[in-house]
Parts: C-alpha cells; structure tokens; sequence
C-alpha cells in the first residue's frame, strides 16, 4: 500500500483530494496536524493529531506514526517543519518511509531570504535589491541606489505573514520597531531560537507577479516549469490567477532547478517588469498556487505516485494549457 502522509496539512484539502485521485485504490492519504479541526483532516482518507512541531516529542510521535500507519512517503507542506524534517530525513526513514523533501542545503537557502536572494543573483538571475540594516538602507537611499515605496518583512518567514510596506523614513522606522517586537513575542510562544528575530527591507518591484511550479524528480533532475499570472491574493496565496506559457519563464525555471537541485515541487514567486524577471521567493515544497497549475493540466501529484513506484515516464501527466483561469472559493467542513 502506497500510504501517504501529509504533514502540516492545515487548509490543503485539494492536495488531499488530488493524492486520493492519484494513488486510485493503490494507498491512503494520511493527514496530520497540530489542529484536529484542520479541513485536511476532514478530506484525508485517516487523520492524525500531532504535537507542535517545536516539542521535543514530535520527531518521535511522527516516526511512531509512520511505523504504525505503515506510511510509504512522508510529504510537508509548511515551510517552518521543513528544516527539521531535513534535518531528521534519514532518521525517519529507517522506519522504510521516503520523507520526499530536498537536502538540507536547499531548505536553508529556501527559508532564509536573504541567502534566497544571493543565490539567484549568483546564478545570473535579477532579485530585488535586499538589505539586513536601516543603516545601509538609508545610505542606498542617499545616494540614490534605493527608492521608497520598501516591502519590509521577516528574513525567516511563511505565508507573507508580517508583511509591510513603508512610503517614507517615518513609516519605515515605525514599520521596523513595531515588527521587531511582534517577531520577539512570536518566537518566545512558539520557542523558536531568538537568532530568527531579523527582518530584511526589500525594494518593490512595480510589475506583475507570476507565480512558478517548478518540477523536479526525486533525483532532482528537471521535468518542467509550470507559469500562472496572478490575477488577486489572499492570506498570503494566490486566489485567482491564470495559465501562461512564455520561453522566459521556462528558462528561468529551468536555470534555477538545475543550480538548486531540489526535490519534487517547488513553489517561486517572480515579478515581470518589461522583458525582465526579478525572482523573490524560493519555496521547496507544495505552494497555494499548485492548484492552478494542476487544474491546467500538470498533475504533480500523480508524478509523485509514479516516482514513488520506479517509474520514470511522467509525460502522460505534463499536458498544460495556456489561458485557463481558476478563482478559489470558500466551502464549509463539518468537523466531527
């Protein structure tokens, strides 16, 4: 039985419902979650309630669920438990699982945007001009290098939470003390290590913003890049947005998978100004915007449970379509 098990699994009950059309009869879609109201454990074919992901029990309730369930693969899908499922991979997977996750190298690169940034300008790639300091920001600013409007957000962070943006020095100072003290609060509830408390300060990049499914196999070999324009936001996701297929995202895709070498999915935010890219975010992992993608005609999913078999042929499952645009909407869960 190829038994998945979403970890983290929150609102992403399409996942869920997409696995379960994939695996057809082959295995069950686990979901666990802190939450046991989460809507994807309502979906999922079992559900399971795990610890915060900062307990120090959690790595061994996970793995004691992993040999009790009988769990082929082991899928997260929040951007805060994949360095510390990379970093417990093989632990994990002496229990016979495949945690499908990239090295540890990608998850660290990934997850801070600062060495986000740095990577793609040292593959040749644009990134927005970024800064770790009010001092340096305001010398750019002086000599003209830098201009206002400033996106001002958590060097290490998910979800666009605690996203800003600052008009002027005086919004930018109270911007940078005010989410300096909402980040010390955060990191004392959840004990994360205090080392995560830095905002970064970003220009902003006035074009239209894409987002990119760029697809890997489990050796990290490119299968494809997959473009959605983002037509409306929400939470921090996409919420409305439309397929395109243009050669300059398919480069950019592919120069960034073959530089990253990372596993599976990865989900990329880039902004388009004239015949320029500039890529903001990294995401090794299931992104909001996958749906998309899927409904498009790229079932990632079903790639996965072909990989997950020895298979090596996925063209079958890579039939995207330009011009199809999807709007998500709210439906209700009974919750048991």
């Amino acid at each position: 039985m190829l038994n998945i098990l979403f970890t983290c699994a929150g609102r992403r009950t399409y996942l869920i419902n997409y696995f379960k059309e994939a695996l057809n009869g082959k295995g069950l879609v686990f979901a666990g979650d802190l939450s046991p109201t989460a809507p994807a454990l309502v979906e999922a074919d079992r559900a399971i309630v795990f610890p915060s992901i900062y307990d120090s029990n959690y790595i061994p309730k996970l793995k004691s669920a992993i040999v009790k369930y009988n769990i082929y693969a082991v899928i997260s899908l929040n951007d805060l438990e994949l360095p510390l499922l990379a970093k417990h991979k093989l632990e994990l997977e002496t229990t016979g699982t495949k945690v499908i996750i990239s090295s540890e190298r990608v998850i660290d690169l990934s997850y801070d945007k600062m060495k986000t940034h740095n990577f793609i300008e040292s593959i040749g790639l644009n990134s927005p001009a970024t800064y770790t300091s009010l001092e340096t920001v305001k010398n750019a600013l002086n000599s003209e290098e830098l201009n206002f409007p400033l996106v001002i957000k958590p060097r290490w962070g998910s979800a666009s939470l605690g996203l800003e943006f600052a008009n002027n020095m005086e919004e930018l100072e109270l911007i940078l003390k005010l989410q300096t003290l909402k980040i010390n609060n955060l990191l004392k509830e959840a004990k994360i290590p205090s080392t995560f408390n830095e905002l970064i300060i970003q220009e902003k990049i006035p074009g239209q913003e894409y987002g990119m499914d760029i697809v890997n196999d489990f050796e990290g070999n490119y299968v494809g890049t997959f473009v959605r324009k983002k037509m409306n936001m929400r939470s921090g996701e996409t919420d409305k947005a439309v397929s395109i297929i243009a050669p300059m995202f398919e480069e950019c895709g592919k120069q960034i998978s073959e530089k990253l070498g990372h596993i599976g999915n990865l989900d990329c935010d880039v902004f388009q100004v004239k015949d320029k890219l500039f890529v903001l975010e990294l995401n090794p992992r299931f992104g909001g915007g996958y749906p998309f993608s899927h409904e498009a005609g790229v079932n990632t999913s079903a790639m996965y449970i072909e990989w997950l078999q020895g298979h090596k042929n996925v063209s079958q499952f890579i039939n995207y379509k330009p011009d199809v645009m999807c709007s998500k909407c709210d439906r209700l869960l009974r919750i048991n």
